[in-house]
């Protein structure tokens, strides 16, 4: 499978009634905080790669729970895997200091503030039933 082809796999992290958000350096369009999330890798699964890409990103450990859903992002064209995690271990951080600008664990304005659009319905749901 080519490169390109590759899907993503974000992990969608509720901990103590906020969601955790890493801010790229690198904006993609209207994305600038985002799910932890990355190219699952050839021979990886989508729970697999969602909980590495968090800890390189953000330093922290977590485990794969289930899956929210897969969709084309609307803003990107990529095939986008989603997946609930819970925290395991660490504390959130920037891990990834040449992709990764800022983490934040997010409350429910802060979450609205930093992401002014419509999130994956799934994805939402899940954040929805979590957040302060």
């Amino acid at each position: 499978m080519k490169d390109s082809h590759l899907p993503v796999s974000a992990a969608v992290i509720v901990h103590d009634g906020r969601v955790l958000l890493v801010r790229r350096r690198v904006e993609e369009g209207r994305l600038s905080w985002q799910l932890p999330a990355g190219k699952v890798e050839p021979g990886e699964s989508a729970d697999f790669a969602a909980v590495r890409e968090t800890l390189e990103e953000a330093g922290l450990v977590v485990r794969a729970i289930h899956h929210l859903g897969e969709r084309v992002h609307p803003d990107t064209g990529r095939a986008m895997v989603y997946v609930a995690c819970e925290v395991v271990a660490g504390t959130a951080l920037v891990a990834d200091r040449d992709e990764i600008a800022e983490v934040a664990w997010c409350d429910r304005a802060a979450l609205a503030a930093y992401v002014p659009y419509p999130l994956y319905g799934p994805v939402q749901d899940y954040i929805d039933r979590g957040l302060r």
